[in-house]
Formats: C-alpha cells, sequence, structure tokens
C-alpha cells in the first residue's frame, strides 16, 4: 500500500510514477476526501474537548447547588453530533482506504516505462546448445522415457495437470533437494507453510482485491457466524510475507531470510498456446520460494543477494538462460523492482521465466503492518523481497531438452547426481 501522506504532499510525482506501470491515476476525490477529514477530524476533536472540560465541570456545579439540566441537554446534542460526525469519518477512512488499497506499487525511478517492449537483458549465461541430431520436445521426450504421464493427469483432474511416474518423480524431487541444500547452505530457514490461506494474507501480499479471482477459492465452513473462505496459495510468497502480520521486529534480527517449498495453485487466466503444452503452463506446479525481510537501507543489497543466489542454481545446473530487467509495466502491481531467470526452451525457440526476484519496498508491509523497531525506538517499515528459487515447471522441461543426446537419453546434471542415488543418465 502506497503512503497517503506522499499522495496527498507529492501527487503529480506519484501520478508521474503509477504512468510508468500503465496505471492512470486521478487524486481529485481522494484529495477532496482527505481534506474533508482533516476538516471534520478538527471540529470532533474540538467538540470532543469541549465535551470533557464541560463534563469536568458538572460535578462541581452539582455541589455549589447549581442547576445543570440545560447543560445535560447540551451535552447530548453535542453527543449525538459527535457520534454523526464519527459516522461520517468511518466513512471516508473507508472510501480512502479502499482507493489507495487498490493503487499498484510505485516503480523503481531508474526503471523505463512500458511493458516488455522495454525489458533489458542484464546477463546471459551458456551457449544455445547445439545439437548435431535432429533434437525432441520436452513432452515427446518425457513420454518415450516414462518420466511424465500427460494422459493420465488430465484423466484426474484435467487439462494443466500432468503426472510425475518412475525417474521423473525422482528428478523432480532431486531438482527440490538441490535447491532446498543450497539455500540451508547460505543460513536461510526452511519454512513449510499452509497451502491453504486467509484473504488476509493476499491483501497483504498485495494480490487482493485485483487478483482474487486468479486464485482457487475453498469454502471451509463457519466463523464467528460467518462463513470461511480460504484460498490455496499460488506462491508460498503469500504466506512467508505475512508470517509477522501486525508485528515489530527488533531492527538486531533484520535481514531476515525464509525459504518455503509448497506446490503452487493457480487458475492461470486465459487460453493456452500451442508452445505451452506439457508442462510450461499448469494449474500445480511445485516451488521453492526464498523470502527476505531487509531494513529500508539494506534494501537494495537483499536484491541483489536474492538475484544472484537465483542465478548460481542455473549456473550449476549448467542451464542456457539470460537475466532480464523488467520494465515498470512488466513487474507486477506490488513490486518496485523485478528482474526475470528465463532458461531457453529449445523446441520453443524462445526463453521462459523460471524465477521472478522482486522488491516490493514497504508497500506489502504497509498492507500487513510489519515493522522494526530501531535503536532509537522509533519504528518502520520493514522492506519486504522475494525470488524463486526455483519453480521446476519450466526448469524440468528445459533440463530435458538440453541435455537429451542423440540416443533419446537425457544426462543428468553433476549437481543433481547425489539426490538420484549416483545416476548419471535416463535411458529410454
Amino acid at each position: 500500500m502506497l503512503d497517503i501522506k506522499l499522495i496527498t504532499e507529492r501527487p503529480d510525482f506519484v501520478k508521474e510514477a503509477l504512468a510508468k506501470k500503465g496505471c492512470n491515476a486521478d487524486f481529485t476525490e481522494l484529495l477532496q476526501w482527505v481534506a474533508e477529514r482533516k476538516a471534520i477530524l478538527q471540529e470532533v476533536e474540538a467538540d470532543k474537548a469541549m465535551r470533557n472540560k464541560v463534563s469536568a465541570q458538572i460535578p462541581q456545579l452539582k455541589k455549589q447547588g447549581q442547576p445543570v439540566d440545560e447543560i445535560f441537554a447540551q451535552m447530548r446534542e453535542l453527543g449525538e453530533k459527535i457520534s454523526a460526525a464519527d459516522e461520517k469519518l468511518n466513512a471516508l477512512n473507508d472510501k480512502i482506504f479502499d482507493f489507495v488499497a487498490k493503487l499498484p506499487n510505485l516503480p523503481d525511478e531508474d526503471l523505463l516505462p512500458g511493458e516488455k517492449e522495454n525489458n533489458q537483458v542484464v546477463k546471459v549465461f551458456g551457449e544455445k546448445p547445439d545439437f548435431n541430431f535432429e533434437p525432441k520436445n520436452h513432452v515427446d521426450l518425457c513420454t518415450a522415457l516414462g518420466l511424465i504421464d500427460y494422459e493420465r493427469g488430465v484423466k484426474l483432474s484435467g487439462g494443466g495437470y500432468w503426472l510425475y511416474r518412475g525417474d521423473g518423480a525422482r528428478l523432480e524431487w532431486a531438482l527440490l533437494n538441490f535447491f532446498i541444500s543450497e539455500h540451508l547452505n547460505d543460513g536461510y530457514t526452511f519454512i513449510l507453510p499452509p497451502h491453504m490461506l486467509g484473504y488476509n494474507c493476499g491483501f497483504g501480499a498485495g494480490q487482493f482485491p485485483k487478483f482474487s479471482e486468479e486464485v482457487y477459492w475453498i469454502e471451509d465452513g463457519e466463523a464467528d457466524g460467518k462463513k470461511a473462505q480460504r484460498f490455496m496459495l499460488p506462491t508460498a510468497e503469500t504466506a512467508l510475507v505475512n508470517m509477522y502480520a501486525g508485528e515489530i521486529i527488533d531492527e538486531s534480527k533484520l535481514p531476515m531470510k525464509f525459504f518455503a517449498y509448497t506446490p503452487c495453485y493457480r487458475k492461470e487466466a486465459g487460453s493456452y498456446r500451442a508452445e505451452e503444452r506439457g508442462m510450461i503452463r499448469g494449474h500445480q506446479f511445485n516451488k521453492v520460494e526464498m523470502v527476505q525481510y531487509a531494513h529500508p537501507d539494506k534494501s537494495k543489497e537483499a536484491f541483489e543477494e536474492l538475484v544472484n543466489k537465483a542465478c548460481s542454481l542455473m549456473e550449476k545446473l549448467g542451464l542456457h538462460f539470460r537475466l532480464s530487467k523488467l520494465a515498470a509495466g512488466d513487474c507486477s502491481a506490488s513490486m518496485a523492482r523485478t528482474y526475470d531467470i528465463e532458461v531457453w526452451i529449445p523446441s520453443m525457440g524462445i526463453y521462459k521465466e523460471v524465477s521472478s526476484v522482486s522488491n516490493a519496498n514497504d508497500y506489502q508491509a504497509r498492507r500487513n503492518n510489519t515493522r522494526y523497531r530501531g535503536a532509537d525506538k522509533k519504528t518502520g517499515f520493514v522492506h519486504t523481497l522475494n525470488g524463486s528459487g526455483l519453480a521446476t515447471s519450466r526448469v524440468f522441461p528445459a533440463l530435458i531438452e538440453q541435455y537429451q543426446n542423440a540416443d533419446g537419453s537425457v544426462t543428468i546434471p553433476e549437481v543433481l547426481r547425489p539426490f538420484m542415488g549416483g545416476q548419471s543418465v535416463i535411458k529410454p
């Protein structure tokens, strides 16, 4: 959530920044509401001060034998006036909150405006594989090797689902174990969060209300006389950035570094393109997610660390990929900056995102009220950062295609072999 003070003091600056994301904000009504709230608040405070002053005088007047009936009547009228003003204030506060809650995060100043056309490639690792035979696509390879059962995945759950089986299941698990071991070695704390979350988590992460229709909702009985709804988490970030919601963290504990393994559940709006068959786009996929809670002064350092960690995983797997700095409009609504790691899929002839590393600055912390307290006892909002480390649904097919051999076998990257019982190749 944006700082309302920033909007009221520098509306043109905020408007220009949001325009880089393609958001044409009009603050006319908002500024009117804020001004009206200020005027009402001043009047209410004056009336409450008067009521307190007169109320304190009544016992003394009674003691002196002076009549107080008229004063009581005046205080009742004043009380009714204050109640009516409080109702107006509550209504204004709700309108102001709802308006600001729907605004996206401000992009960092160094980001280019626009969308994908203005993304910048900042790093390329390795070379595109050069095959001296006719390479196959990952769907045919996985089917021939018995790694993925697409047909029975659809039978069980419909389009956008698949089954891992045999060496395919082992390879998927090896990838996840490799990622987990790397994060543990780097001092990150392992979290296994719930897969069903409350609305507050989606709001705190900045995904709701705008994207509330893109998750799977589950009705879960009643709570406090109301129907309780939970949703299946679309990414572990949604849980991790809300773990300290409403809390004040001691500055000495920052940065706090976490990672989680979860399946991710997404509706994935829109139709599937022909080239996205197989595992490239699905409703459920596995991901290891990294999150940091950082001091604002160390936010940039934390971002660089997460980018380097995600790149390191890809480099150790030996996969050809590129790192792209996203333009403002291609960053998600909650994020101030994002770098995408995009792996090369030979059969598609394009790069596909396998990790997004993002900095929300204090946007998420303002929404879920996560603060830190410094040595001077003052509090401020933490910065939250996240990065996939990694999502497997595109790493897996990229690995299968980039490591394929002429005889239809697939070589297993060296870093995964300890998690595959020493196996070095998957043969037909």
